[in-house]
């Protein structure tokens, strides 16, 4: 389901779905959010902003990430905000199983990767303290700005590589698990949100091709620095289901 970018005007008088989202980079939080409206085929609009524009702040309350506006109710700005609401607008098909203990695995696996402390966190706080080192990561401008959102430390960023290469392993054995068992999914035998978020964060090792995503050459170089722990930890296997879920489910080229 295709989209069209407004301004922020015309947003507030669209009777519907609006989307808040970060301009050309394949941010994982938005490209999540994008392809579950687009599996869903839910109709809606979005408003192209920086994080730090002030008609952002002044709309959806200074949050960071995208923000989804649903007619009158308040903004949901959280991944399993947006989540739930998509599930609520279109119930079929659903991301989440109807069993409640892989519903509850799809919930963990998607906070190990969306979530505070989890793959995308830790992922930005890697590239951060490397953008701080010179040892590749954001610049050093991009980097002082996302370590304030992400309470970055020294030790924080330290910490980054470990944490980082262990989610990647423990991803890695689950879709290893889930092959030998004969799905290439990561719950159960049908995809759900635990995929998406899989695909899209992956953009934070390794964007996919110009082709595909055509984003700011310095960005790319910088989601592409990894040290030989995180290289050794990226299995293949993690990108062989990106690239099977982009394919036969997610919209291509992105739309940043």
């Amino acid at each position: 389901m295709s989209f069209q970018y407004v301004s922020v005007e015309e947003a507030l008088q669209h009777d519907g779905l609006r989307m808040v989202v970060v301009g050309q980079v394949p941010s994982p939080w938005g490209e999540a959010a994008k392809g579950i409206l687009h599996i869903k085929r839910i109709d809606w609009v979005a408003v192209r902003l920086a994080y730090d524009s002030e008609p952002l702040k002044a709309w959806t309350g200074a949050r960071n990430g995208p923000v989804a506006l649903y007619r009158n109710e308040p903004p949901r700005a959280g991944w399993a905000d947006i989540l739930l609401l998509a599930e609520r607008l279109a119930p079929a098909p659903s991301l989440l199983p109807a069993d409640p203990a892989e519903r509850a695995l799809v919930f963990g696996l998607a906070h190990e990767i969306c979530g505070e402390a989890g793959l995308g966190w830790s992922r930005r706080l890697q590239l951060i303290h490397a953008g701080l080192h010179g040892a590749g990561g954001f610049p050093e401008r991009v980097a002082k700005y996302l370590g304030k959102k992400y309470g970055y430390s020294p030790e924080a960023g330290a910490a980054a590589d470990a944490r980082v290469a262990q989610l990647l392993g423990m991803l890695a054995a689950r879709l290893q698990a889930q092959r030998a068992a004969g799905s290439p999914y990561y719950v159960g035998h049908a995809l759900s949100a635990a995929d998406i978020y899989s695909a899209t964060f992956a953009a934070l090792f390794d964007p996919l091709p110009p082709a595909q995503c055509a984003m700011d050459a310095g960005t790319r170089a910088a989601f592409e620095t990894r040290d030989a722990q995180t290289a050794a930890a990226l299995d293949p296997i993690l990108l062989a289901h990106r690239d099977r879920v982009y394919a036969e489910f997610l919209e291509l080229p992105l739309s940043l």
